[in-house]
């Protein structure tokens, strides 16, 4: 394991009389595919946004490279892809893509070789100049999760990146993940898919605003005498009931 990367120290987070994470303590070294494992409203989204300053903690602290979030100088650091796509869909591709460089301070030939890697990463190169109201869903995630790579982050997180994407994209997105933790990348996933969780190095499960274990798949299996994730997670899950 390198050095850590991310620091959730004894994170709480209410809204109003509605707890929706309760006292999460994790850290994320470099390197590392940390996955996010829980269903729908398991506090995955609100979790991740606090990583990225979008939102704060009512109680406990977040690090990111050992500096308190949310912090301004850490944002040429970090690429986050949300949920909810936030594309500009009366620009083409190209557009969208020139608009991201340029709040990243990419400018020239690195921005227009960026452009083109980031756009080959995701499978998109035909599409370049096509209009994003003209794309389908899955192509909208694609070119978000494009704009996240855009300026080489340190440290990737991404909220459900493949929702909406066919499985043999899926397949050569995930490969994407591998290359960029080969050069040092940091990437934090959130899914709620068995099959995707598998793939990550280590996993932090989540159900109700708890955290319910964290390992990798294979030691989240053996402590539970499990077969797969899925099963894992419902024995976690339960015991937590």
């Amino acid at each position: 394991m390198g050095e850590t990367i991310v620091s959730i120290q004894n994170v709480c987070k209410a809204f109003g009389k509605h707890q929706v994470l309760q006292n999460i303590s994790l850290e994320i070294a470099s390197g590392e595919i940390f996955g996010l494992l829980g269903p729908s409203g398991a506090g995955k989204t609100t979790l991740v946004k606090q990583l990225v300053g979008l939102d704060l903690p009512t109680k406990g602290e977040n690090y990111i490279f050992q500096e308190k979030m949310p912090s301004l100088k850490l944002v040429e650091k970090i690429g986050y892809m949300a949920q909810s796509d936030a594309l500009y869909e009366e620009l083409s591709a190209k557009e969208n893509l020139e608009f991201f460089a340029a709040l990243y301070g990419l400018k020239g030939a690195k921005r227009k070789t960026r452009i083109v890697e980031v756009m080959e990463t995701v499978s998109l190169s035909d599409h370049l100049n096509k209009l994003v109201s003209a794309y389908s869903g899955g192509m909208k995630r694609r070119l978000s999760l494009a704009i996240s790579l855009l300026h080489q982050p340190k440290l990737l997180i991404l909220d459900e990146p493949t929702v909406g994407i066919d499985p043999v994209l899926r397949k050569s997105i995930w490969e994407a993940f591998y290359k960029l933790k080969e050069n040092g990348t940091t990437i934090i996933v959130t899914t709620h898919v068995m099959d995707e969780a598998e793939k990550c190095d280590r996993l932090g499960m989540i159900r109700e605003g708890q955290l319910i274990a964290i390992g990798t798949p294979d030691e989240l299996k053996e402590k539970t005498n499990s077969a797969s994730i899925e099963d894992a997670f419902l024995v976690f899950g339960g015991a937590a009931q």
